[in-house]
């Protein structure tokens, strides 16, 4: 039933993004970063960063935002899908390759409505921490080569906003729209994971069933959720590095803005090279992996189902 759709999908993003949202912090960071700015070497670097200089819970800085929009996110891409499925089949039949990525597709369009806004005030929370560290980095530089003329510099005062705080000053300036910032890219994104992870998960997952009409066991839905994924995840990696570049508000210093989706991605291949593209793709698959082989078991398994059918009892 499409209920017990809505609650799998949206307890598989809480379970799964808790998991792995920080992660997810420092594939933004990295992506963000460009030449001559760098402030993390790798993964693990960014992460003993963050610890150090924010605290642990500086790892899990706008996970508040992902935790509320990811339920509607995850019900909606997997209950579409479900959807687009059903009705692309003829009679029950098994589904060509072509109207399985079809069906990807439009679980990839829908869900947009809530990933463009939940992306945008997440990479804004995320990316703060790096961009006020790397303010206070170059004030040290600028104190040690000064302080023998001048004195001390001032010292840099990190403001941290608020997701609510965002988005009212972009609903103020620029309003539904500011909130929708990189649609287009995340389309790009969005819309070539979905059809090449939905059917891949299909088969994969097919592969463990012994019986079509028995459900695969629930490792078998995980190992093909991780890969099906993972796999999506690196392959749109290009895609996700533009997104996360034209989402960022606030930039670092010397780093460069961007007027669209063409003019990022000829600025990077130009001084960055085509190396960038792939900036924190591992990230993203260590990130994509887990979420999405938690959030198949999860909706395989129908814990909605239970939660559902136990509620006339309760009341009984």
């Amino acid at each position: 039933s499409l209920p017990a759709k809505l609650i799998n999908g949206g307890i598989a993003g809480l379970i799964g993004v808790t998991c792995v949202f920080p992660i997810d912090l420092a594939k933004t960071r990295l992506q963000n970063q460009q030449n001559g700015q760098r402030m993390y070497t790798s993964m693990s670097d960014c992460l003993i960063k963050t610890i150090r200089s924010e605290g642990y819970f500086g790892m899990y800085r706008g996970a508040a935002v992902n935790l509320t929009l990811v339920t509607p996110e995850k019900a909606i891409k997997l209950a579409a899908n479900d959807f687009f499925r059903h009705h692309l089949s003829k009679d029950g039949k098994k589904l060509t390759l072509l109207r399985e990525m079809l069906a990807g597709c439009g679980a990839g369009t829908c869900q947009v409505i809530v990933t463009t806004p939940m992306e945008m005030l997440k990479i804004q929370l995320q990316d703060a921490g790096r961009i006020a560290a790397q303010k206070k980095l170059m004030a040290a530089q600028a104190q040690l080569s000064s302080s023998s003329v001048s004195g001390a510099a001032e010292p840099v005062v990190e403001t941290r906003p608020t997701a609510t705080q965002i988005t009212r000053e972009l609903l103020r300036s620029k309003g539904i729209a500011g909130l929708y910032k990189g649609l287009g890219a995340t389309l790009l994104r969005d819309v070539p994971f979905s059809i090449v992870y939905f059917p891949l998960f299909a088969n994969l997952n097919k592969l463990g069933q012994k019986d079509p009409n028995v459900k695969a066991p629930f490792y078998v839905s995980f190992l093909s959720g991780c890969v099906a994924g993972s796999t999506a995840a690196v392959v749109v990696n290009p895609c996700d590095v533009v997104k996360t570049r034209l989402q960022s508000l606030q930039r670092g210093v010397n780093e460069d803005t961007y007027s669209g989706i063409l003019d990022c991605t000829r600025k990077i291949w130009q001084k960055e090279g085509p190396m960038a593209f792939l900036k924190g793709a591992y990230c993203r698959a260590l990130v994509i992996a887990p979420l999405f082989g938690i959030a198949q078991v999860v909706y395989f398994i129908g814990i909605a189902e239970f939660l559902l059918d136990m509620l006339p009892k309760h009341r009984a």
